[in-house]
């Protein structure tokens, strides 16, 4: 047993500190990037921001409007063979294809069903997701995959600190999914203690895969615009969301209502009125993929040998998720301008971050100012 004394963050422990800027307007911020995987040699353009392959997120409908944008989705495991077919074609006519990842386990029923796909639509990016990426069976598993596909760009994960980082870009990942535990419908540091802090995480974890020419995608953690640009200005390539899509239509979840009476239709009610009650709270079920939930939805339940690692979360409706994108991208606009950064690129050489006891003021979750 050893102890690391030294103090791990997360992004509610900093904030960014505000620099001189030559910067006239937020219009003036790029936020495209370039990049060239280590081993696909595929490049990439667009705005690094991903979906997460998780139900009611990595939807059709949610690819199709963050590719509008610019953005990746990585699409869920649970669509069936020819819906991906049929997909990947269209996306491909239309053009959309670089914005779109095909998601898949470390099983064989998860390659075959690969196999069927790919064998009659191209697919660009691979999106390898386990819950720990840290055993030899899942290394192996991604050397075997990027042998059988050396032109496709690989990200898989996860994992948290840099040893298994450099492993698996030199078993063949371009990109490395950063994240224990630190999904906002995670679990898993509850039922088993485990994780890292996802700042630290990603700052540490950037530095192992850069120095092999390697990316990372910061996966979990966000629950605010603010995240987003604290997970950039660590130095994480791509980041990952998936509470901040989730409750919206393009996610395709049933949408679920409350109501609320007054007294006066209360009383028209019981002389046999008619119901005029109004809805008063709109929600979305949002939740883990390794929670009893999604085992449920995609299996025969939770296994006896297992816990639910993840929870079930209600989000409030949103309606398109045009808004939510916009408001991301103008934060992201906004903290470059903050920082003196003209692009997305040069974030990290201008960031330096300040510890703090809290973020907000104690009265903004409020509502009272």
């Amino acid at each position: 047993m050893r102890i690391v004394s030294d103090t791990k963050l997360d992004f509610s422990d900093v904030l960014l500190v505000p620099k001189r800027s030559e910067l006239s307007s937020r219009s003036e911020v790029g936020l495209f990037k370039n990049y060239t995987f280590k081993n696909s040699k595929r490049i990439y353009e667009g705005i690094p921001i991903v979906a997460s392959n998780m139900d009611g997120v990595g939807t059709f409908g949610m690819a199709l409007a963050l590719a509008q944008y610019g953005l990746m989705t990585t699409l869920l495991k649970h669509y069936d063979v020819w819906d991906l077919i049929t997909f990947f074609t269209q996306i491909r006519e239309s053009g959309l294809i670089h914005n779109v990842a095909y998601s898949l386990g470390s099983t064989d029923e998860d390659l075959d069903k690969y196999h069927k796909v790919r064998d009659q639509v191209p697919i660009e990016h691979i999106c390898i997701d386990v819950a720990n990426g840290y055993s030899e069976k899942f290394i192996s598993f991604v050397k075997r995959f990027r042998d059988d596909n050396p032109n496709s760009t690989i990200m898989a994960g996860n994992v948290a600190t840099p040893e298994v980082i450099e492993q698996l870009i030199l078993a063949g990942a371009d990109i490395v999914k950063v994240g224990i535990g630190s999904g906002n419908a995670c679990s898993t540091r509850i039922k088993t203690g485990v994780g890292y802090p996802q700042l630290s995480a990603i700052i540490e974890c950037a530095d192992a895969a850069h120095g092999l020419g390697g990316h990372i995608v910061g996966d979990g953690g966000i629950t605010c615009p603010g995240d987003i640009v604290k997970a950039f200005a660590a130095n994480a390539d791509f980041v990952m969301i998936g509470g901040l899509f989730a409750g919206h239509t393009e996610g395709g979840g049933e949408v679920i209502r409350e109501f609320e009476m007054t007294n006066l239709v209360t009383r028209n009610l019981l002389n046999g009125g008619l119901d005029h009650s109004t809805v008063t709270r709109e929600y979305v079920e949002f939740y883990g993929m390794s929670s009893k939930k999604a085992q449920e939805v995609h299996g025969s339940g939770l296994k006896e040998y297992r816990a639910s690692e993840g929870r079930v979360l209600r989000v409030p409706y949103k309606g398109g998720v045009d808004s939510t994108i916009q408001d991301m991208l103008g934060g992201l606009r906004s903290a470059c301008t903050y920082s003196g950064a003209r692009n997305l690129k040069e974030l990290p050489k201008r960031a330096t971050f300040v510890k703090v006891n809290q973020q907000i003021s104690a009265l903004y979750g409020l509502g009272k100012l």
